[in-house]
């Protein structure tokens, strides 16, 4: 047993009021950082409005007993989009989920709370692989006041991405852990890598993909990566294998969401997320600037993105070093190598020269941001600061106490004071709740548009069912504003009749009407190859594209039975049946391990 004031860490059990003080500081934390927010309400940062509408999505097509919503209906001024197919489901659930318990106007602040939290607690649980349990709980402190963290809360209020936070030190946990036997051993490497950790490690993969696509794609290229890292260090495959068994089985688990997000992206205009020129790789190097005025509001934000960038690399290599100088790397080298790797990683990956690297490996390059890494660096740079200080003597620890203390104050006062977004009137989570409740609906997210389609000129105030001549009729006019989309009224005689709905849910709706004539009948519904379509009980083949995206159905005259409904489609089926084999497999993989280990 290793001294507690030294840092390393202690392997004796301890009692259980021991085991809990490190946790409960990490909650009383996480209360800390999200104080401001409590005091004058939710942040209204950059992605919030998108959140928000997800959650009562969510929240409303869980009360007609959907219980994994595919389509979002108050997208696009109530025409809705798929947006439940391409988004991962972990934040627009558990969003969903707390709305159920708390008034809708504490959800963002209680999630918030929430992702602070677990992303202390998991930070404090890799810390503990080599660090005892005072800098370890220390280091998970330090993970919540991070300049990303505070700024992806407040600044950015992304959710999805900011719950990477609880994954990436989970996958650095178990892809790390029990790689510290000699290279000698007689142990087999098979054994090694299934020492308790592989199923954990592939739940964390797969928590890390629920939360964000480039979370999913972050964790497992730096899985890969600590890996082989690892693997070399320990003259060894089992870091590798266990990686693999891992990632397989994760990326396995999450297969209903992952096959469809991916195979589904052919029938939406999906890569208008990295077509904007604020969201390409090349506009966003560290510090970089424009001449485009266009880009003067992204060009700030991504001076403050450099700023903290700058920041959490020099206090990652600081702490490294100075750990290195005083002979206190934590634990093992198959621990700490490949943690130090990683801030060096980082910082290479901020600068244009990396280019080729973002163009080689798959998909790296649906980052977007570079700096969007410093999700990966929290940890690593917590646990160097945690391992640098002194806590040989009392009143050392006592000092490293006060000052960490002030210092996780005065960063949530800079969370208050520059990352805090206000709301604006129509912003705000009642008045956004308001005009949910009214049915007029928001604007949708263009990657989700139909390929041909656009989203901005989708009117405004439509009707159910409109009936029409011609099914490439405009419906609405401009009203003037510039960027507020068309407005549709009774009086521009655009519809010939309108009709409303017998039932309006967000994956059915019917519809009976009585038409004069023959001709289409535009609905207030967006198209999408997983709608059936049934015109007085037969299947309808395919649809008049328009350009809005509405979904136009050639109807005969006289009396007609219009039923629309969300169908599963094969792909659909191959995600739940691979994510039904690896639950399967992970359930096996979960006997074996637990065998070996009561064997043990």
């Amino acid at each position: 047993m290793k001294d507690e004031g030294t840092g390393i860490r202690d392997q004796g059990t301890g009692n259980r009021w021991s085991r809990l003080i490190g946790p409960v500081i990490i909650l009383l934390a996480a209360a800390v950082a999200v104080a401001p927010q409590v005091v004058r309400g939710n942040s209204c940062g950059h992605d919030f409005d998108f959140h928000l509408v997800s959650w009562l999505d969510c929240f409303h097509s869980w009360q007609q007993g959907i219980p994994y919503p595919h389509w979002a209906p108050s997208a696009n001024f109530g025409a809705g989009e798929p947006r439940f197919i391409f988004y991962p489901p972990l934040t627009w659930m558990v969003g969903a989920a707390l709305g159920l318990i708390l008034p809708w106007t504490l959800v963002p602040v209680a999630l918030t709370f929430l992702i602070l939290a677990g992303t202390g607690l998991s930070t404090r649980a890799l810390a503990r692989l080599a660090l005892a349990n005072f800098p370890a709980t220390l280091a998970g402190c330090v993970s919540i006041f991070s300049g990303y963290a505070l700024f992806t809360a407040y600044e950015r209020s992304a959710f999805a991405e900011f719950a990477g936070g609880v994954w990436i030190p989970l996958v650095l946990l178990y892809g790390l852990r029990g790689l510290d036997q000699s290279p000698s051993s007689p142990t087999p490497a098979w054994r090694r890598a299934l020492n308790g950790s592989a199923v954990p490690l592939a739940l964390a993969v797969a928590g890390a993909w629920l939360s964000n696509p480039t979370v999913g794609l972050m964790a497992c290229y730096t899985l890969a990566a600590v890996a082989l890292i690892g693997a070399f260090l320990a003259r060894s495959w089992a870091a590798v294998l266990r990686a693999a068994a891992g990632a397989a089985l994760g990326m396995g688990l999450v297969a209903l969401y992952l096959v469809p997000a991916t195979w589904e992206q052919r029938w939406v205009d999906i890569h208008q997320v990295t077509e904007d020129l604020g969201q390409t790789l090349e506009n966003n190097w560290l510090f970089a600037r424009h001449a485009n005025p266009s880009l003067a509001m992204h060009d700030a934000v991504l001076h403050t993105a450099s700023m903290i960038a700058s920041t959490m690399i020099g206090l990652a290599l600081a702490g490294l070093l100075v750990s290195w100088l005083r002979r206190r790397l934590p634990g093992e080298r198959t621990f700490w190598i490949p943690l130090a790797v990683i801030p060096f990683a980082v910082l290479f990956l901020q600068f244009s020269f990396s280019r080729p690297l973002w163009n080689l490996l798959p998909e790296l390059r649906f980052l977007q941001f570079p700096w969007r890494w410093l999700l990966v660096l929290e940890a690593p740079m917590a646990i160097f600061i945690a391992a640098a200080l002194d806590y040989t003597r009392l009143w050392r620890r006592i000092a490293v106490l006060t000052v960490s203390i002030a210092a996780f104050l005065a960063m949530t006062a800079l969370a208050n004071r520059s990352f805090y977004q206000p709301c604006d009137d129509q912003d705000a989570v009642p008045p956004m709740l308001d005009t949910y409740k009214s049915g007029q609906g928001f604007q949708g997210a263009d990657e989700y548009e139909p390929l041909g389609a656009d989203n901005s000129i989708v009117a405004t105030n439509l009707p159910f069912a409109c009936l029409v001549g011609d099914a490439d009729t405009e419906l609405g006019v401009a009203t003037g504003i510039p960027d507020d989309p068309p407005e549709w009224t009774a009086a521009q005689h655009s519809c010939e009749a309108t009709f409303e709905p017998e039932q309006a849910g967000a994956e059915h709706l019917r519809a009976t009407a009585n038409l004069p004539h023959a001709g289409s009948l535009i609905l207030h519904l967006r198209t999408y190859p997983a709608w059936r379509v049934l015109v007085n009980g037969r299947p309808v083949g395919a649809l008049p594209e328009r350009d809005d995206g509405l979904m136009a159905i050639p109807v005969p005259q006289g009396m007609v039975n219009i039923a629309v409904d969300w169908t599963t489609t094969t792909d659909q089926w191959v995600g739940r049946w691979l994510s039904g084999l690896s639950l399967f497999l992970l359930g096996g993989l979960y006997w074996l391990e637990q065998t070996r280990s009561r064997t043990q």
